[in-house]
């Protein structure tokens, strides 16, 4: 759904879900400015039985002019309703009849959804995402320093305090906003109540400890979201404790959030794989967190809510640390028993010289939809661009002996195109007005074999994160390099590369 579809209506009012957070508000207040801005008068309400009481919220509604009324007994038939992070027909938001509906958001689809809607499960905050349907209209909030900090405060609320952030579009609009950072640091200062602060030394007590792979899981009441973090990150200061995972269940959604200390456990994946199926899960490497929706759980009674996902998240942390081999590949010669031979198929690539793009030596964050990687800028160093816009380093040796340069640019449409940015100055660069096209000389080979197993590779250029294989998935070496070995992605495996 474009914004622009929404402009046909005259009669338009904007609904949040009944506990509105910082989210809610933001996505909400930027929906009320794009109508406004396109000459449309539009109302932002929420319903349900409590009005907004939150210091940090009546601080941001108060200093940021967030246009947004309190009404229970809403009972206008509006042309046209939008419902913003949440979905028409959920349990967390008041019914409120309308002649249409539109719906944007970001949490996992558990309703029909009407024709127009816009909902992104894999983005962060539902600010991001109205955030992004503003640019692609052209228009820009740089100009409007209060919708700016609302949006900021948004996705920092909903992603705790943006360690959960996943989607390089989150942390695109985290970069470019403009805001008022004092004022960001009072409302988060104000998060925490004398109640909340008991939640988090009763939930502390009840912890539940996995001696065998060191992880701790802790289950509290009905919080802010952001608690969750406060209790994982106390309780990862724990001597023996590798790994915390905290969480709430509420009639709504269920809330964790996910800590990890050690680079083989990867925080963002164990956020996913904890979610996988019902609901959603994501962050950096080791700060993550996600939620999951009751109704996919398929039970009815709050209380066999509890127990059914203690039990989920119990078989998943034992089954998650059972099903995963770690292969180091500086340190590894692979079993070529059952590997065949490949070449690279005639295809065209992407490649570009990183000194052509910042100057040597400096540090430089490339950004791709598979998450961000720091590199220093050396000399000998290019970058490769794949099929999808995924993004691997390689040396002018290996580059020459293996691809022949066409001396056109290589043109690509991908879902995110990557970037890189100079982690001094912030300045950033879209990668592809750099990239030139090269097509595979065929002289160069590898041996693989699908994986029957899960698989964590730490590569020889990067033995800090690693990179996950599934089984159908490839794990392939280089003939002339017995130690550069990689996983290559089912789905692109055939495209790739051809038996010899």
């Amino acid at each position: 759904m474009k914004l622009n579809e929404l402009l046909k209506f005259d009669d338009i009012v904007i609904q949040c879900h009944d506990n509105p957070d910082a989210d809610a508000l933001a996505s909400g207040y930027a929906l009320f400015w794009y109508l406004n801005k396109m000459g449309k008068k539009s109302r932002f309400i929420y319903r349900g039985k409590n009005k907004i009481k939150k210091s940090n919220l009546m601080i941001m509604m108060e200093e940021l002019e967030i246009p947004v009324s309190y009404e229970p007994d809403f009972d206008y038939v509006p042309e046209l309703l939008v419902t913003v992070d949440c979905q028409y027909g959920q349990k967390n938001v008041t019914y409120t009849e309308a002649k249409n509906v539109a719906v944007i958001d970001h949490h996992q689809l558990t309703v029909d959804a009407p024709c127009l809607s816009e909902i992104r499960s894999n983005i962060g905050s539902c600010a991001t995402i109205i955030w992004d349907m503003i640019r692609d209209e052209g228009l820009s909030v740089d100009d409007n320093k209060l919708l700016s900090t609302a949006l900021y405060y948004g996705l920092y609320t909903d992603t705790n305090r943006l360690s959960e952030i996943s989607h390089p579009l989150d942390r695109d609009m985290q970069d470019m906003l403009i805001i008022n950072k004092s004022l960001v640091t009072r409302m988060s200062n104000s998060n925490i109540s004398l109640e909340e602060l008991k939640i988090t030394g009763k939930a502390i007590l009840g912890f539940e400890y996995f001696s065998n792979n060191k992880v701790l899981v802790i289950q509290a009441e009905q919080c802010d979201p952001n608690i969750l973090g406060v209790i994982s990150d106390f309780s990862m200061e724990t001597a023996e404790v590798d790994i915390c995972l905290a969480y709430y269940v509420s009639p709504a959604e269920i809330k964790f959030s996910v800590r990890s200390c050690i680079k083989e456990v990867h925080a963002n994946e164990l956020a996913d794989y904890l979610a996988q199926g019902i609901g959603g899960g994501g962050g950096h490497l080791y700060k993550a967190g996600g939620s999951i929706r009751p109704e996919k759980l398929e039970v009815s009674d709050e209380n066999d809510v509890q127990t059914v996902i203690r039990q989920v998240f119990k078989e998943r942390i034992i089954s998650y640390f059972e099903k995963y081999e770690i292969i180091y590949a500086k340190d590894t010669v692979l079993d070529m028993e059952g590997m065949i031979k490949y070449e690279k198929r005639s295809q065209e690539l992407g490649y570009l010289k990183i000194s052509d793009v910042f100057p040597l030596n400096t540090i430089v964050e490339i950004r791709t939809l598979e998450g961000d990687v720091n590199i220093r800028v050396e000399d000998d160093k290019y970058l490769m661009v794949g099929i999808e816009g995924e993004i691997y380093p390689i040396t002018s040796d290996k580059l020459e002996k293996s691809y022949k340069k066409t001396g056109k640019p290589y043109q690509r449409s991908f879902e995110y195109e990557p970037s890189i940015k100079d982690m001094f100055t912030g300045e950033r660069k879209e990668v592809m007005p750099y990239a030139m096209g090269v097509i595979s000389t065929g002289k160069s080979f590898i041996y693989a074999r699908p994986l029957k197993r899960y698989v964590k590779l730490f590569t020889t250029w990067d033995d800090e994160k690693y990179y996950s294989g599934r089984p159908g998935d490839y794990i392939a070496v280089r003939e002339d390099d017995e130690h550069d070995i990689y996983i290559i992605k089912e789905r692109l495996f055939d495209q790739l590369y051809k038996e010899v």
